[in-house]
């Protein structure tokens, strides 16, 4: 059952397609106080699932987090946001329940952080509706939610193929060196991503003409080699006279306006930048229909990036910056004056008044982006998926995105951002998957190895071991870290095994993914959605399910060369080791499970098929295929 309560909603945020009539004389599971905030006393063995691609752990109680999209490169435990708001979250206690606040806005959760036995949420203004949805089962609720908010993005087949990713492949070589090198050592691949090096000045839907001469011949031979190139498109457009794309949006006024009427500027990666007002339908349309640039050429997908919106700086807070500098250039700082100099410029970065300092045009108003920050990256998405279905109306595109908002699910994928080659992150990513299924975001995945810092050789192959689960699997890696492509280490046998690997489950994955959509169901669930009369499954936190029939117990910790596992059942170990596959009967109850390095192992309820070796997916066989 679903009870929605409405609070003086401002704007449409388009998250939920089905409106449920307004609740009246039914109160919700929560106490609404004086000062605004929504109270639920939990009992000591409640449970808190959701907020998508949160920190910590699959149980989020006992932190505070915000609903926020947030440009932040460093996830560490105590960050309160990273690039999604993601507001459902879903009690399990003495009452089960869940509840997702729709609001464009800022909302905190301290779910137990302030005081144990008490959530706490609370919204920056009122302009919100709360759904709380009620059911017969953890499974029952997130899909009656998930009818709610509407179906899935559905990606094309190849985008569960293998990708390939760095920022820093500056020339039409560097990809081209990077697929003969995958082909060379024998290891499947089906896309290269470009990050943007290939732009002219980081101008969005630009090619530089010295480092990629011929973009349509190049993508045409990459098909060819059964690899598709998939470029990043940025949210802000370069300020630049004679640049068609600057010219048409300020012409049309389809930018984002500050407080007397002018383009909003802001410095991002192509300098002064002005960006596109997503929430007026006229620009969101005239920035999606920008993509036939390159679709025109061949491309396939895309992936949209800095669209929380990420700000460097803008143009009015820089002067204030370089004059409070200016005003503190005696060298004799004290500790105290030293810190408040750094900070001076460390607080240009995606700045709340900045944020305060600009608006945007809806159909419903004008309004300041603070108060709408959290729609974004979620209208970016749907202006480029529906520009893309019509421009590409006979297959579907793939998309995926940085920054989202329940709704973005419609219209395209998500991946988790700027991550680091932490060991702690295999685990992050693993914690955050059933988050980001519970609020529709199924095609999923994090970069593989980690985007900031440098990867070692033992790092990339426990990652792989659990990216080959991900419907998202892509190894992306920042400028100016070690290379950390599957040939990098020299050894490539463990890395083709596994990838190989990949490929022969790519049939139970899509298939698995697939009903996910169609049922409003989750690819990813903690054991405690399958199996909730088990105490011990309920407190499985790096564990998952995967579609029907699989569970994945990864290793996510330096030099361990074994991990005790729980089978909430009788189950078959089904073990990779060297390109060959066995399997192994057990029993229910705690394992102690032996994984070598390079071996892939995982967990089958019932018989898993499996295709033939395969160097992409369109020579993947889906027919006819074994089964063990």
């Amino acid at each position: 059952m679903i009870k929605r309560y409405s609070y003086s909603p401002i704007i449409d945020t388009g998250a939920v397609v089905k409106n449920i009539p307004l609740s009246e004389g039914s109160p919700t599971p929560f106490i609404l106080t004086g000062d605004g905030a929504f109270v639920y006393h939990m009992s000591d063995k409640c449970r808190i699932y959701g907020l998508g691609e949160a920190t910590r752990g699959i149980n989020k109680r006992g932190w505070i987090y915000d609903g926020w999209c947030t440009d932040e490169p460093l996830h560490t435990e105590d960050k309160r946001a990273l690039y999604g708001a993601h507001n459902f979250i879903l009690f399990d206690g003495e009452d089960r329940f869940a509840a997702f606040f729709d609001i464009p806005g800022k909302i905190t959760f301290d779910l137990g952080y302030t005081e144990s036995d008490t959530a706490v949420i609370t919204p920056e203004s009122f302009n919100l509706e709360l759904y709380i949805v009620t059911g017969d089962s953890l499974k029952d609720i997130v899909s009656q939610f998930r009818a709610l908010i509407g179906k899935s993005y559905m990606p094309p087949k190849w985008a569960f193929g293998y990708g390939q990713s760095r920022w820093g492949y500056v020339k039409e070589e560097d990809i081209r060196s990077c697929a003969d090198r995958y082909t060379d050592a024998g290891i499947p691949l089906d896309m290269i991503y470009l990050d943007i090096d290939y732009m002219d000045r980081f101008m969005d839907f630009s090619v530089s003409s010295e480092r990629f001469p011929d973009l349509e011949a190049f993508a045409a031979e990459m098909k060819s080699r059964g690899i598709r190139l998939i470029p990043i498109i940025d949210a802000a457009v370069k300020k630049l006279d004679g640049y068609s794309v600057y010219d048409e949006g300020h012409e049309q006024g389809y930018f984002c306006k500050d407080a007397d009427g002018k383009d909003f500027v802001v410095g991002v990666w192509p300098g002064m930048s002005v960006l596109p007002d997503f929430l007026d339908p006229e620009a969101s349309r005239w920035f999606g229909m920008q993509y036939k640039a390159l679709t025109d050429i061949g491309i396939e997908g895309f992936w949209n990036d800095m669209n929380e919106p990420a700000l460097f700086y803008s143009e009015k807070a820089l002067n204030n910056a370089i004059e409070e500098l200016k005003n503190k250039s005696d060298i004799s700082l004290d500790a105290l004056n030293f810190f408040g100099l750094r900070d001076t410029m460390n607080r240009l970065q995606n700045s709340p008044d900045d944020y305060k300092s600009f608006y945007h045009n809806a159909p419903e108003g004008r309004f300041r982006h603070y108060d709408v920050h959290n729609l974004y990256g979620y209208k970016m998405t749907k202006s480029a998926f529906d520009a893309l279905t019509e421009l590409r109306p006979d297959e579907p595109s793939l998309l995926f995105s940085r920054a989202s908002y329940i709704g973005a699910h419609r219209y395209g994928g998500v991946w988790t951002g700027d991550n680091h080659s932490w060991w702690s992150h295999i685990l992050q990513s693993l914690q955050q998957m059933p988050g980001l299924n519970m609020c529709g975001f199924l095609y999923s995945g994090s970069d593989i190895g980690g985007f900031g810092g440098n990867c070692t050789r033992d790092l990339l192959i426990r990652w792989m071991s659990f990216a080959v689960f991900t419907p998202l699997m892509r190894n992306h890696a920042a400028f100016g870290t070690r290379s950390q492509e599957a040939f990098a280490f020299g050894d490539t046998e463990v890395f083709r095994h596994i990838i190989e690997l990949r490929y022969r489950l790519i049939p139970y994955l899509y298939k698995s993914f697939v009903k996910a959509v169609e049922s409003d169901g989750m690819f990813f669930r903690p054991l405690a959605f399958d199996y909730e009369d088990d105490g011990i499954a309920a407190t499985v936190e790096d564990q998952l399910m995967v579609g029907d029939s699989l569970m994945i117990a990864p290793i996510y910790r330096q030099n361990a060369v074994a991990r005790h596992v729980y089978l909430p059942e009788d189950m078959r170990l089904i073990r990779m080791s060297k390109g060959d596959i066995s399997t192994e009967e057990l029993n229910k109850g705690w394992h102690y499970v032996s994984v070598p390095m390079g071996d892939v192992v995982f967990f089958a309820k019932s018989p898993i098929p499996f295709a033939p070796p395969a160097m992409n997916t369109s020579e993947l066989q889906w027919e006819n295929l074994e089964t063990l």
